[in-house]
Formats: C-alpha cells, structure tokens, sequence
C-alpha cells in the first residue's frame, strides 16, 4: 500500500507511486495472530495526534464496531480523511453483511471499489450504491514489498491506496483543504461509468 501511495517515481526503478513526495506514517496494528478493535482505535487516535491527514485503511472485517466508529467520528475534527477498502467479497455493502470501516456512515470516510483493466468493477469487489463512493485499479496491482523487491496484488487493499496517493497529492495543492473538501474534490473528479 505504501508503493503505491508514495513509491518515488521517475528515477528508473522498481514502480511509481501517485505521490512521489509524501510523508508515510505506517501504524500497524494487525499482526500473525490477527488484531484487536482496541489497537485499531489506538491507532486512529495517534493518527490524530501526530497530525495526520489522510488514513488508507486496507483493512476490514463484517463485525461493526461502537468505538471504531466514535473514533473515526471523532478523527473528523482534525481533518482527518479515512480512505477505505470497500471489501474483497463480491458483497452489496447496501446489504445485511456490511464490510467496515468502509461502511460506516461517517462523511470523512471515502469507501473504494476496485476497478480491473477494462475500468470495469473487479469480479472479486464490493460494491454498494449508497455505502462504496467510487473505484480505482485494483487488479495485478504492481508495488513494493516489505524487505525489498516487487509484487503483484489483487483487492480493494490495493485500490484504497490508489486514493490515498491521490487525496495526499491534492492536500499538498490545496493545504487548508478539509477532510470533506477532499472527498467533495475527489468525487467530483471521477470519470462516471455505467457499472
């Protein structure tokens, strides 16, 4: 995910990512034995804290949660953008089985879809027509992989990313843009298809 937000392009190796001069703050809350709600709220609120700005949430379960939610909410306050994969289980995210953090109904979430090569919606996406917001390329996704070298990916993990870049590159033209501003901007910006 880090690749493709940031990996610094134009110098003859490896991939590019969307912006080639980002700040990148990985908190990693998921480990081997899988993650607790706890440390993902933990991570949130240090986000908000070291004055983070967008957050690309390539993570996800069907399990909603009160404190999660509050402290996404609450993240709106500081600007914060989250940035999340709508899920990798050909599920309606309108539906009984909601996929979050993508499906909370917070205006600093921006819900993302995974787009294959024909820009159609991946056979493997969630979608939702008032829960997922748009789509971006998600499959054979080419980056960067811990410990060096490079990997090819498919999910709406690797799609979120895609928009992170993209809400990071336009903070950096528009500095004193808001969380909803960037949403709004990057909304307004895509190209509508009929899937």
């Amino acid at each position: 995910c880090a690749g493709t937000i940031g990996a610094a392009g134009d110098n003859g190796l490896g991939v590019a990512g969307v912006n080639w001069q980002v700040q990148l703050m990985g908190l990693r809350f998921i480990g081997p034995d899988g993650g607790t709600m706890a440390a993902a709220v933990d991570a949130i609120a240090y986000a908000v804290r070291m004055g983070a700005h967008i957050a690309n949430c390539s993570f996800g379960s069907y399990g909603y949660s009160d404190a999660m939610y509050d402290a996404m909410r609450q993240a709106l306050s500081s600007g914060l953008l989250f940035v999340c994969a709508a899920g990798n289980e050909s599920n309606d995210n309108d539906g009984f089985y909601q996929a979050y953090p993508a499906s909370y109904d917070l205006d600093n979430i921006l819900a993302v879809a995974a787009s294959d090569p024909t820009d159609a919606l991946a056979s493997f996406s969630n979608w939702g027509a008032t829960s997922v917001d748009l789509a971006a390329p998600g499959y054979n996704i080419v980056s960067t992989v811990p410990g060096g070298g490079y990997d090819s990916y498919s999910g709406t993990s690797m799609a979120a990313p895609h928009v992170a870049g993209a809400a990071a590159l336009l903070k950096s033209f528009y500095p004193t843009a808001t969380a909803l501003d960037l949403k709004e901007a990057l909304m307004d910006g895509v190209d509508a298809v009929a899937g």
